[in-house]
């Protein structure tokens, strides 16, 4: 048989708002995540998923940076892809965007499955930030949105089962200190894209492990998924059991029919066929199937409410048209993390493709028969066990030809433990810059002092660095990136006195400073953290040598939570006085907008602060979820809160 299954370069030219620099402070602050849940709702929950949900939750972000450089400015820009095809399918990847499958279209009937957007348009929905909308994306690290969504993904050409090719991408995954890959598989003749998916754990202890594939596809759709219960999850933080399809008096398979943002995690019963699948009234549409490995099904819809609206609209280009999401996920809910043993993996294969099913209206129980009974004539559950049987001695396949390269924090790691991982060669060429001061820690044992030129470069908090740390020579550079290691492991009061004896050494004061002061307001301390935070804005615009990307971020970053700290220690002409020396540029940016309002508010200023709301500003990294924004506009007395700034996912409290 010839096979025609190709993979090609591409670019893509659309509206792109720049993703900007990364924040170069540290993340030390506490993870803000909303997908948490009150412990009264943990009573009565399945044993293993109240196990898993208190399977050590994630609580920082540490090593990943915070990604809040973007805005809200887009122009045509070209971003990279790889497409893979045969003669039914084109798949569209991004390996520079996480490895995001931008477009599935269906050659012979010209059809999209998934919800394309026409933009790329950063938004504050990830785990460290910078987020976009659309396709299908891959989630790993914990809940949430992957730290990744906006990085670059290692690409390569492999062979496949069949004889062809195959697309592979793999990163190491950092919060959990993970290697993972993703194998795109398109038989030639197949309706059907085969993932083959493989996270692996090389460490000597158990690892809290997290998946979940999300499916963006039009809301003009009804899904379905072999289930007649769900737990529902809203942003008022609640988890609870609900009947499929209809709760309420309202059939929730529908996605328009929920007013707000909503969770639906179905409850697909053991031994059942995993799938999910969004269909229009004809019920053509797209289907996700997988074997039993993968096991959790969702809806995610933004709902018909204002809130949600407005976020469909801010994440595209108003009038294109909105989306929900299918996914499908390693737990029940994506609230769990599940244990990844020692020196152990865990690997599975996903299908998508296109569903021409009987029209999904009517009876529920019927519709999901209707539609499993065609998803088993188009594609047996017997031939996806059979495409992951073929597919796993392949996992191991050695890349024929490099088509992106990621980071190099998977080489760095390889290189210290001396792992052997087949089929995802983490080359040390790979490592630039950022890697070089903790390779040196690991050759010579000790870290070399940081350039005077620019912001400490980024920590490493894994227990084998933080005792090289240990070891090294305290040197103030030593001894700042071992306080943010000690910080996230809990240890406090060690990684104080870390940066204390930093400060003692150090020629800039101000990297240690922040820290501290963070340390001061985590326990309350908001004087001495306001003290603190004014002192290491000074320091750093006293050496501040230019006006490069990371000098502006650095000052854009520390000059927010400095004025932060002294609004809440009740200072607001020290706060006015940062205020006054940023950077124009990044005063006149949404987020900084909205920090003047609240000046104004604490200055007595109302009034004005009305005004600054009247020039129409957008905080470009609104936090999903985040009421900041109609909180500071009723405090300023303006009423009802203006459409263009109604962002709000959930009823107003009672």
């Amino acid at each position: 048989m010839v096979i025609v299954t190709t993979i090609r370069h591409e670019v893509l030219t659309l509206p792109a708002a720049p993703l900007g620099p990364d924040n170069p402070l540290p993340a030390l602050r506490p993870l803000d995540e909303v997908h948490r849940i009150e412990d009264r709702d943990r009573a009565g929950l399945p044993h293993d998923m109240a196990r898993q949900i208190g399977c050590a939750p994630l609580h920082s972000l540490l090593p990943a940076p915070v990604r809040d450089g973007y805005g809200r400015t887009r122009r045509d820009r070209t971003i990279d892809a790889l497409v893979l095809e045969n003669d039914r399918l084109r798949a569209t990847v991004l390996p520079g965007l996480g490895g995001r499958i931008a477009s599935l279209v269906h050659l012979p009937t010209g059809r999209e499955l998934l919800y394309r957007n026409p933009v790329f348009q950063p938004a504050n929905f990830a785990l460290n930030g910078a987020w976009f909308s659309g396709g299908i994306e891959w989630n790993i690290g914990a809940t949430g949105h992957t730290t990744l969504s906006c990085a670059p993904l290692h690409a390569a050409r492999v062979p496949a089962p069949d004889g062809g090719i195959m697309l592979r991408l793999w990163e190491w995954e950092r919060l959990r200190d993970l290697p993972f890959q993703v194998d795109l598989w398109l038989p030639d003749g197949s309706d059907f894209l085969h993932v083959g998916v493989r996270v692996r754990n090389p460490h000597e202890r158990p690892v809290p492990t997290y998946w979940w594939s999300n499916i963006a596809v039009p809301e003009e759709r009804r899904v379905l998924a072999p289930a007649e219960e769900a737990w529902h999850f809203g942003y008022e933080r609640r988890l609870r059991r609900v009947t499929v399809p209809a709760y309420d008096g309202v059939d929730r398979t529908y996605p328009l029919n929920s007013r707000y943002a909503a969770d639906y995690f179905y409850e697909v019963p053991d031994g059942r066929r995993r799938w999910i699948a969004a269909l229009d009234e004809d019920g053509d549409g797209l289907v996700q199937t997988s074997t039993d490995v993968l096991r959790g099904r969702k809806l995610f819809v933004w709902g018909s409410g204002t809130g949600g609206r407005r976020w469909q609209e801010w994440l595209t280009e108003p009038g294109t048209g909105g989306y929900c999401e299918i996914q499908a996920g390693l737990a029940r809910t994506q609230l769990e993390h599940v244990r990844l043993e020692a020196e152990s993996e865990v690997a599975w294969l996903e299908s998508y493709g296109p569903l021409d099913a009987p029209p999904p209206a009517g009876e529920w129980q019927a519709a999901v028969r209707r539609t499993e009974e065609r998803l088993e004539t188009v594609l047996p559950r017997a031939a996806v066990d059979a495409a992951y049987a073929a597919w796993k001695p392949y996992a191991d396949a050695e890349p024929e030809e490099i088509l992106n390269t990621g980071s190099g924090w998977g080489a760095l790691e390889v290189l210290r433990g001396g792992w052997k991982l087949p089929g995802t060669p983490f080359a040390e060429s790979a490592m630039g810059g950022e890697q070089e001061p903790w390779r040196h820690l690991l050759r010579a044992g000790s870290l070399p002092e940081a350039e005077p030129s620019g912001p400490p470069g980024p920590s490493l908090v894994a227990p084998h660095w933080r005792d090289l740390l240990e070891t090294a020579p305290a040197t103030p550079a030593a001894e700042y990136h071992l306080g943010v290691a000690q910080w996230h492991a809990g240890d406090r009061a060690q990684a104080v006195r870390s940066w204390e004896r930093a400060l003692e050494l150090a020629p800039a004061h101000w990297p240690s400073l922040r820290c501290l002061a963070v340390a001061d307001r985590g326990s309350e301390h908001h004087e001495r953290a306001a003290d603190r935070y004014r002192q290491a804005f000074d320091g750093l615009c006293a050496q501040r040598t230019g006006d490069d990307e990371r000098w502006t971020a650095a000052a854009a970053a520390l000059g927010r939570e400095a004025i932060e700290a002294l609004l809440r220690a009740g200072r607001p002409a020290e706060a006015r006085a940062v205020w006054d020396r940023l950077d124009e540029a990044t005063r006149a940016r949404g987020r900084f907008r909205l920090i003047e309002a609240e000046l104004l508010l604490a200055e007595g200023r109302a009034g004005q602060a009305r005004t600054v709301f009247a020039e129409d500003f957008e905080v470009a990294d609104l936090r999903e979820g985040d009421e900041r924004l109609g909180q500071v506009w009723r405090r300023s007395g303006g009423g009802e809160l203006p459409a263009r700034y109604d962002f709000r996912m959930r009823p107003d409290p009672s």
